[in-house]
């Protein structure tokens, strides 16, 4: 009893990991493709149960389970924002991408909800990083918004190699990188282009 009391059989202290989402490639722009739209990224919000800091994980069909060892560096909606933010500056889908407060006054408005963002082990043999974002873009005259001109829901299901956070954060990535590359193929296809930077 005493030696079990004092850790004979006691594990070594697991310490927490934190990551952060690498910043996705910038896409292509089409030859002779010249974007007029500013952006501001007005909002984004993580549904719950993954608007905190812990990575979640998904075993079956109506349990969720954050994992105490492994989280995003700050807040998942911020971990998220700034490489949204960063890819869409280095787009071609936009001519420039403005902070809130920003003297320059932007075109074209977004609103960003993250549906999903877990580990999906339902099947543990098919482990999968499942990333699902809606967009809403607006036209926005003088910065308000005013019609919407693109809503659509983007979701990607990425294989994991193990089950394990460095997977999961690999497959996220990917599934970022995937959807943004689609969303920007999207802007570009939009018509018209509004003038007036």
């Amino acid at each position: 009893m005493v030696c079990l009391l004092g850790g004979c059989i006691s594990r070594p202290p697991l310490n927490t990991r934190t990551f952060a989402f690498a910043l996705p490639p910038a896409s292509q722009g089409e030859p002779g493709f010249e974007s007029h739209r500013v952006l501001a990224i007005r909002s984004l919000r993580v549904a719950a149960p993954f608007d905190g800091r812990s990575f979640v994980y998904r075993p079956n069909e109506y349990t969720f389970e954050p994992d105490p060892y492994a989280e995003f560096l700050v807040s998942s909606s911020e971990s998220l924002l700034m490489p949204i933010r960063a890819h869409l500056r280095q787009s071609a889908a936009f001519a420039a991408v403005v902070e809130p407060g920003s003297a320059r006054k932007p075109n074209t408005l977004a609103e960003i909800s993250v549906l999903e963002v877990y580990g999906d082990f339902r099947q543990p043999r098919e482990p999968a990083a499942l990333l699902t974002l809606r967009v809403l873009l607006f036209d926005a005259p003088n910065g308000v918004a005013a019609s919407a001109i693109l809503e659509r829901e983007y979701s990607r299901r990425i294989p994991m190699k193990a089950r394990t956070p460095d997977a999961l954060m690999t497959g996220w990535n990917e599934a970022l990188a995937q959807i943004l590359a689609e969303f920007d193929a999207d802007v570009r296809s939009l018509k018209p282009n509004p003038e007036g930077l």
